[in-house]
């Protein structure tokens, strides 16, 4: 396992090496002239020139990654250009709303999609099997941003029994927080519970076939325990791949869910970052993206191990 370890993560250096090159450049791709947006709308050549010499941007493109990886790597991400204050506190400031999010999402997608997965291939071509695809394919199907706007005017507008917008901070007031996040959460939830649900139904279908499942019932095991302790584990090893992408997605900001219900998360975050050319943002907060996404990819290896022991070999 230590020795697994170690080679992931010594693997993990030239790909965000890359993923930070790749970044950098797509990033000045992007049409427009971040020094014209920060100078105002006079457009005063000096203060222009000033500009560019303070965030090196009369400098080469190579240059310039130099100044930022060196950065980087000492912890400082940049400075917002448009409102003067670092990367780092700014992501620091989005991050635990868009995890408290996340969170709540992949654990109601988690409750549902999994036990409705297993119910569906257990109890396959009964209505329990039909039932469950409905759900999944209406979970599919139903645009996140019709699904929170029916929300709100239900729980919100016609019962009023949530917030219909807004955001409370988790140690500020962890009812009020909750409530203001339940139906976003949801509605992300809504949609990965029903890829989960396919997925546990595809994998357990293959595995409650195979040889093993049919040698525990012939021992005599009762069905729960085949089901349970036999089936379902080695069913769970795609299932995890797919529960840390889902993840990484969500923790790279949900735009339309968050727009919807006025969550200030990474999504608002990027939006207003690439609309503003506002390049040290914009660069930030995908290079912790895509590390996030990297670290989970880890995780899910890890978590293979954990769950199938014959792939410690």
């Amino acid at each position: 396992m230590l020795s697994f370890l170690a080679r992931r993560l010594v693997q993990l250096v030239p790909t965000l090496l890359f993923v930070s090159i790749l970044i950098f450049s797509l990033q000045h791709l992007l049409p427009g002239d971040p020094a014209l947006v920060m100078a105002g709308e006079e457009h005063d050549p000096a203060v222009i020139e000033q500009i560019r010499r303070q965030y090196h941007l009369d400098q080469a493109i190579p240059v310039q990654y130099a100044y930022w990886l060196k950065g980087v790597l000492s912890g400082d991400l940049g400075e917002s250009l448009r409102i003067k204050m670092p990367v780092l506190d700014l992501i620091a400031q989005k991050l635990p709303v868009t995890l408290q999010l996340a969170a709540m999402a992949i654990v109601i997608a988690l409750l549902i999609g999994i036990p409705a997965g297993i119910v569906s291939a257990v109890k396959k071509g009964t209505a329990w099997d039909y039932g469950a695809n409905l759900f999944a394919l209406w979970g599919i199907s139903t645009p996140n941003f019709w699904l929170g706007i029916m929300l709100i005017f239900l729980f919100s507008i016609e019962l009023g029994w949530l917030p219909a917008s807004g955001y409370v901070p988790l140690g500020e007031n962890w009812r009020a927080s909750l409530a203001s996040t339940i139906m976003p959460a949801f509605v992300l939830g809504n949609a990965i519970s029903a890829i989960l649900m396919r997925h546990t139904r595809s994998a357990m279908l293959q595995v409650l076939e195979s040889d093993y499942v049919r040698t525990a019932r012939a021992k005599g095991l009762s069905e729960r325990s085949v089901i349970l302790k036999h089936a379902m584990r080695n069913a769970l090893t795609p299932v995890i791949t797919l529960g840390a992408l889902e993840l990484g997605t969500l923790l790279s900001g949900a735009v339309l869910t968050e727009q919807i219900f006025s969550v200030p998360g990474f999504g608002k975050l990027i939006v207003d970052a690439v609309f503003n050319r506002d390049y040290a943002v914009v660069q930030g907060v995908v290079l912790v993206t895509a590390t996030v996404y990297i670290t989970l990819n880890l995780i899910a290896d890890v978590a293979y191990i954990l769950v199938n022991p014959r792939l410690r070999g």
